[in-house]
């Protein structure tokens, strides 16, 4: 079986398609104010000509002291026309017509508790939540060759980018209405989901998309995303009522029970987290309400594709979310739109290459992130990272912390995978952790070979170590459990690709085969002793989801385990392919 593998520059890919391309012409600027001691409430006073209504309405709803303090805050500030656009459209004739506890929410449906320039926007939804506690989705539309950037398609950015004190702020030609209704109400409101509004009834799920997330006791559900099907593609693939839904699809006749079909053909349409579609090409598969059951993305061009695969050498063609009527924000997460009856299909493990850095909390300090070294100085803020745990506290010593790496000229990083490694310290001895474990993306179901793509490089003894063997464990996200893999290999990272070659028409060439029957491939462009991976073991995924990756030290002190990619391929599939360039390509 061959599969697209998961790789976080699928959510470059689709941002440089959907936004660098429509931006490219905008020069990103920051407009700075005349002193930097100017703050949100303050830049409003003083520019009433466009603010003033603003200004008002700060201070009716009790907010205009919150926003002279210091902080780093994003405001996407509407101006007096448009303030009074909304006043009309609401009935009321001034701003003192409105509620505080209304002009609060309103205030805090247009601020994050970030700064956030217009250049880490995404085709999706921002970064943060707003203070309201709903996100904001951002996008570009070019029209007569004039590129805009909307926010959730309710109002244009006028002026990006002014720097205040305590943040930025976006000036918006119209104001921002959060979603009122629920994913069950919003569904139910538009009469092209009539079918799929009985569905939900039926098996009572609609009461699960029902709920705020404030109000929600199950934290997983809080937040979900439901991809719907109108009733022209219900009639399409042949049903003209729920009746005839139910009688293809319940193999109980009571769709409420959680074992029935029907009810799991629901399921398999709802996905846990608000995953806007920015979000759903990041990872390979989506984890959906129906157990071990999963969606498969893909990006073709600027197209999201559902269930689209190719499974041991046969395509099995997928469906389109339709991207204008997708990214709907509900109160509790969000709707999309599926181009296609579909249902839930077996599963087959599919390889995972999985960038240690690439992880969200990494790739978010963008002054770093691809860009320069940085070194982690305190146990807080490596403890701020969610998918990566140390077994201990971080030595305070900036030669011994973890590190990011990146660079053309560093020898540990140039060849190696988007051109950055994590270095990170072990110990057997308690002077550094004992172990580091990273959460893997989601994996199917399935056996896999797990191997270990690192940068060799043995720290001096004066630097207070020689070398570190590690070995691997790994447990499912949520558990303490950590299980040894089978058939298992332990790794030492001053150990360098074996160097077996064979003749070859009288040309010496890499044995491939040679070094993996013995636990060592290529998986970089540059086949340099140093850039190696490592077979760490057999692992046993029993149930779909997320794991925990675990390198513990089992002899040895070292600073300098500079870890690049983890692997996982089926343990039936090639192990060879694909290789990769410095700058995350793949080698035809």
């Amino acid at each position: 079986m061959e599969r697209n593998f998961k790789k976080p520059m699928a959510y470059v890919l689709f941002v440089s398609v959907l936004l660098i391309c429509a931006w490219g012409c905008v020069k990103e600027s920051i407009k700075h104010t005349t002193s930097d001691t100017v703050n949100i409430t303050q830049y409003f006073e003083n520019n009433a000509d466009q603010f003033s209504e603003l200004s008002k309405i700060l201070n009716i709803s009790g907010t205009a002291s919150y926003l002279k303090a210091y902080g780093s805050y994003t405001f996407f500030a509407p101006t007096n026309s448009a303030i009074k656009l909304y006043l009309k459209d609401i009935g009321k004739n001034a701003v003192e017509d409105v509620s505080a506890a209304d002009w609060k929410d309103f205030v805090r449906f247009h601020l994050l508790q970030d700064s956030i320039p217009v250049s880490r926007f995404t085709d999706g939804k921002l970064p943060n939540l707003t203070m309201y506690g709903q996100y904001l989705i951002t996008g570009a539309v070019n029209t007569s060759g004039v590129t805009k950037i909307w926010v959730n398609r309710q109002a244009y950015i006028i002026t990006p980018n002014i720097s205040v004190g305590n943040g930025l702020i976006h000036t918006i030609d119209h104001v921002l209405i959060p979603a009122r209704l629920t994913l069950a109400k919003t569904i139910e409101a538009n009469p092209k989901y009539s079918i799929f509004t009985q569905i939900m009834k039926a098996t009572t799920l609609y009461d699960t998309l029902n709920i705020v997330p404030a109000n929600n006791p199950d934290s997983a559900k809080r937040w979900l995303t439901v991809i719907a099907q109108t009733d022209s593609v219900f009639n399409l693939a042949g049903f003209s009522s729920y009746a005839s839904v139910l009688a293809k699809y319940s193999n109980t006749g009571n769709p409420k029970l959680t074992t029935d079909s029907l009810h799991l053909f629901m399921d398999n349409h709802i996905i846990y987290g608000a995953k806007y579609l920015a979000d759903i090409i990041v990872d390979n598969a989506q984890p959906t309400l129906a157990p071990s059951q999963v969606l498969t993305t893909k990006l073709s061009g600027q197209t999201v594709l559902i269930n689209d695969d190719n499974f041991n050498g046969v395509y099995e063609p997928g469906f389109i979310l339709n991207r204008p009527l997708s990214d709907i924000s509900a109160s509790n997460g969000v709707l999309h739109d599926a181009s296609k009856n579909f249902i839930i299909k077996v599963r087959y493990p599919y390889a995972v290459f999985f960038d240690v850095c690439a992880i969200p909390d990494i790739m978010k300090n963008t002054a770093v992130y691809k860009k320069a070294n940085y070194i982690y100085l305190t146990d807080t803020e490596i403890k701020a990272i969610a998918d990566i745990k140390f077994s201990g506290a971080i030595s305070t010593n900036t030669a011994n912390t973890p590190q990011y790496l990146y660079g053309t000229s560093a020898g540990t990083s140039k060849t190696s995978y988007n051109i950055d490694v994590l270095k990170v310290p072990l110990s057997v001895s308690g002077s550094y952790p004992l172990w580091v474990e990273f959460r893997t993306p989601l994996l199917v179901r399935g056996q896999y070979k797990v191997w270990v793509g690192y940068f060799a490089q043995q720290q001096s003894t004066s630097n207070g170590g020689t070398s570190c063997e590690v070995a691997a464990s790994m447990g499912l996200d949520g558990t303490a459990d950590r299980f040894p893999l089978a058939n298992a290999r332990t790794l030492n990272f001053i150990t360098k690709r074996p160097g077996i070659n064979k003749t070859v028409n009288g040309v010496s060439v890499i044995d491939f085969e040679a070094e993996e029957a013995i636990g060592y491939k290529t998986y970089m462009a540059s086949t340099a002793g140093a850039q190696v991976a490592r077979l760490m073991g057999i692992v046993n995924v029993t149930t779909t989801g997320r794991y925990w990756f675990r390198l513990t030290a089992i002899n040895g002190t070292q600073t300098t385990n500079n870890i690049d990619m983890l692997q996982f391929i089926p343990v039936n599939a090639n192990q060879q392919n694909p290789k990769f360039n410095p700058d995350g390509s793949i080698i035809p």
